[in-house]
This record gives structure tokens, sequence and C-alpha cells, in this order.
């Protein structure tokens, strides 16, 4: 009697077990560019060295599972520049001291994109010197071709995977080598993550042009047909930066799709005039499938020398809604005042 008692017990345990891993979810907060501070040529390193930085948004970053954002630059001692500026008025190069990956980590970063055109300021030598320092701080990261970011988070196996149409990254324009290289993800991990740094750039990139995009004369991908196909090969949620302002989000086949974060942590060479120093914080939960359930624009704002700062008047979250529906129709999502959101009856197949 007392055995079949045991064994009673263990198939309730089983069962609740189960059911919790089918009603599991997992919150990720995502950002786009952050720049800290550059040594190069000049001192132009924040207050304090940094320290202060990112504390405001930190509290924020630090509850979620998962916390993801746009490296520009490298995190590099020394070095020499992969590129030659004929105009520092128009060219930048972005080094951050090696601690600086410390910073990223307290503020509750996991993950970390390294596919976009400063990453390789310093040649893939100071990409290398980035990816070791991120390592080291115990932050994963992706941009280099064959660099990957693989774990677990509790019942969840992750990928991230970041794509740009910048030298020895994953392409952002090769959508056919894109689509193969996350079914590969798909079919190993329970979520796959797909950042991409594409689009132009400049206070009236805010628009979705849905084909492909230049800058300076150089392409920058055609980032709706990118984000589209990368689902149906099996993402399960896609993060754009490049053009540093926000852009529009999607729901597409039940995954999110947000087309750009625009700017969020930029200290120095960047312009965060007007709407590109609107920083915004997203938070999406997902389902065990990768089905979006619900998520929440958190609004922030640059003003130098602070870093980012909560934004009293939602500007960010205001500015992403209203793309949104402006491009995608009204009912796509439900947005609610506090910058949360939800699916709304609009579907694409």
């Amino acid at each position: 009697m007392l055995d079949w008692s045991f064994r009673l017990l263990a198939l309730i345990n089983i069962t609740v077990g189960l059911a919790l891993a089918d009603n599991a979810t997992i919150n990720i907060a995502a950002v786009g560019d952050i720049m800290l501070g550059t040594d190069y040529p000049d001192d132009r390193l924040p207050e304090n060295d940094g320290a202060d930085f990112l504390s405001v948004v930190g509290q924020v970053l630090r509850t979620a599972d998962i916390t993801l954002g746009n490296l520009e630059g490298v995190i590099l001692a020394g070095g020499t520049p992969g590129k030659i500026c004929s105009n520092p008025l128009a060219c930048f190069l972005f080094r951050s001291p090696p601690h600086y990956a410390g910073y990223l980590r307290e503020a509750g970063f996991d993950a970390m994109s390294l596919a976009n055109n400063h990453a390789r300021d310093f040649g893939e030598t100071g990409r290398s010197a980035t990816m070791l320092a991120l390592d080291t701080y115990r932050i994963h990261h992706s941009g280099r071709r064959g660099d990957i970011a693989t774990w677990r988070h509790g019942e969840f196996t992750i990928a991230f995977i970041a794509f740009s149409p910048t030298r020895l990254s994953y392409l952002l324009n090769d959508i056919p080598a894109a689509e193969q290289q996350v079914a590969q993800l798909a079919n190993a991990h329970d979520l796959v993550i797909v950042s991409f740094h594409g689009g132009t750039e400049g206070p009236t990139a805010t628009r979705l042009p849905f084909e492909e995009e230049f800058y300076l004369g150089e392409t920058r991908g055609e980032v709706v047909e990118f984000s589209r196909r990368v689902i149906d090969a099996g993402a399960d949620l896609v993060l754009g930066h490049g053009p540093h302002v926000s852009r529009a989000m999607e729901l597409y086949r039940d995954r999110l799709i947000a087309y750009s974060l625009g700017n969020f942590a930029t200290h120095f060479g960047v312009s965060i005039d007007g709407m590109a120093g609107w920083a915004p914080i997203l938070w999406a939960e997902l389902d065990q499938n990768g089905v979006f359930v619900s998520g929440r624009i958190h609004s922030a704002l640059q003003q130098r020398p602070d870093g980012p700062r909560w934004d009293p008047q939602n500007r960010a979250y205001k500015i992403i809604r209203t793309l949104t529906e402006e491009t995608f129709g009204p009912d796509m999502f439900v947005f609610d005042a506090d910058g949360t959101f939800s699916p709304g009856v609009t579907r694409r197949p």
C-alpha cells in the first residue's frame, strides 16, 4: 500500500511538472545601439569612468530572463584602427576599455550583437578582443560568421544569431543563407532569436519602405523580407537596429518583429537629437513555442552627458505605437496607455 502511495505521488509530481512545462513563458528585454564611451582618438569616456552610465535603466534590464543589445564599436585596450577616417567629423571609430564589458553585465545584459558597421573599427582583431572581453563577464555574443550564441535558460534552449550587411558577418543581404542557418538552429533549440543591423539612417528613416534600403551608397538590406523569411525558417523573435530611430513592430505568424529599436545608450559620436534620443526598452513575453504573448515598451531618453533616463512623456512608446498602427493597421496589437501591448485581431499567415 505504501509503495502504491509513493508511485501515485510520483505520478502526480510528473503530471504537475509537465503542466508547468506546457505553460512556461520567458521574458526577453531588448534595446538598440550601445556605445558607452570611447577613448580613441581622444578620451570621450563618461563621468565616473562610466560606472553609473546604465544605473537607472539597469533596474528594468536586470529583471528580464534574457536581456539583449547591439554593441557599437569595440572593447579593446590599444590596437590599430581597421579603417582610415579621412574626415573625422563624418567618420567615427569607437573603442571602450575592456572593463566596460563589466558595466554591461552589471546592467543585466546576457547577449550582445557584434554585427554592425562599427564592430570592425579596429579590424577583426578588435572584434576578437570584444568577444574575449564579453566572455570574461559571461556575456554571450554573435556577429562574426561562425559566432552564434547558444545557452540554456531554465527549461529553454536558446540560440541568438546576429546579421548585418558588413564584412565577415552573417549577411543580412543573403536571405537564402540566413534561412538555412536559422532552420538549423530551430531544429536544435527551443527559441531562436535573430538580431539584424540594417535599414537606412537618419531622422527620416522611421518609415519602412518595403524594399531594399541604401545609405551612403551601401546596401542596408530589405528588412521586412528578411524578417518574415527567417520567421518562416523557424525564428521566434526578430530584433532590428541601425536606423538610429525607432520603427514599427509587426506580428507575423504569431512572432514579434521590432524593425528598429533605435539608439539606447550612445555616449559620443552618434546624434541623439530629437527622435534619435528616444531610447525604447522592448519587453516581450514568449511561450514555450516562441509565440508572442504580451509586451511592453519602457521609454527612456538620452540626455548627455548622463546615460539613459526614464522619459515621463513616454515618447519612444508613442512613436512606435504610431508607426505600427500607420504601417500595419490599428488591429495588429492592442496598445495600452502604460506601454503594454498584446496581440490584436490581425494576423499575418
